[in-house]
C-alpha cells in the first residue's frame, strides 16, 4: 500500500480520442487514450491515459466526454525506429465524480534522483533544472518520471545529489519539440514532465516552494 502512496495522480479533463487497445494482463485488457486538460491559462495539457476494459464499461470515454480519474504516472519502453524510448502514460486506477473545488492536474511523487540534475537558464533568464526521478512500484519494478523544476525549486535541485530521495508535488505537462532524423528530416514530438511546484528531501522536512508557479 505503501508504494501506491509514491505515486499519486488526479486529472479532470476531456477524452480527445477512441480508446484503442493497447495489452492485455491476466485476461484483463487495456486501453490507451488521451485527456485534454486545461491550465489556468488559455492552454492545456494533453496527457496520455491507459484504462481498463473494466472501467471503459463503468464511465465513458469516448471523445468528447469529460471524466476524472485518479491514478499513477508510469513509464515503460517501447522499440520505435530500433531505439528504445522511454513511454509515459497515466495509468487509471479509479474514476471519480467531478468536483471543481479540486485540482484538474495534480501530481505527487516520492522517489530517488537517478540523473546528475542539469541546471541551465532560458535565454529570458529564468531558471530551469530537468531532474529524472525513479519512483518505486510492486514487484520489483520503477518508473522514471522526468520533471522540471523553475526558480528557487531549480536552484535547490541542482546541489542535489544522484540518490537523494525527494518528494514533488505539481502538474502533468506536454510540450511540443522539434526533432531532426538522420536523413535531415524534421518531425514535431511531444514530450511529457512533471512541472514542480513544491520539493522536498524525501527523509526530512526540508521543503521547498516555487514562487513563480
Amino acid at each position: 500500500m505503501m508504494l501506491m502512496n509514491n505515486n499519486l495522480v488526479t486529472l479532470s479533463g476531456t477524452i480527445t480520442e477512441e480508446p484503442r487497445y493497447s495489452h492485455q494482463v491476466f485476461g484483463e485488457g487495456f486501453y490507451e487514450s488521451e485527456l485534454k486538460v486545461s491550465r489556468l491559462s488559455e492552454q492545456s495539457d494533453y496527457i496520455p491515459i491507459t484504462v481498463s476494459d473494466r472501467l471503459l464499461q463503468s464511465a465513458s470515454f469516448s471523445p468528447g466526454s469529460a471524466v476524472s480519474v485518479t491514478g499513477q504516472f508510469r513509464s515503460y519502453n517501447k522499440l520505435l525506429d530500433g531505439r528504445s524510448k522511454l513511454m509515459l502514460t497515466v495509468f487509471v486506477r479509479e474514476v471519480i465524480e467531478e468536483d471543481a473545488d479540486i485540482n484538474p492536474n495534480q501530481i505527487d511523487l516520492i522517489g530517488y534522483i537517478c540523473k546528475e540534475p542539469i541546471f541551465r537558464t532560458t535565454p529570458f533568464k529564468r531558471e530551469i533544472c530537468d531532474i529524472l526521478i525513479a519512483v518505486n512500484r510492486a514487484y520489483n519494478k520503477s518508473d522514471y518520471i522526468p520533471c522540471i523544476a523553475w526558480g528557487r525549486n531549480a536552484r535547490f535541485a541542482s546541489t542535489l545529489d544522484v540518490g537523494t530521495k525527494i518528494a514533488v508535488s505539481g502538474r502533468i505537462q506536454s510540450r511540443e519539440y522539434q526533432k531532426q532524423g538522420e536523413d535531415g528530416t524534421i518531425t514535431t514530438r511531444v514530450a511529457y514532465e512533471i512541472s514542480i511546484s513544491r520539493l522536498s528531501l524525501g527523509d526530512t522536512d526540508e521543503l521547498c516552494e516555487d514562487e513563480e508557479y
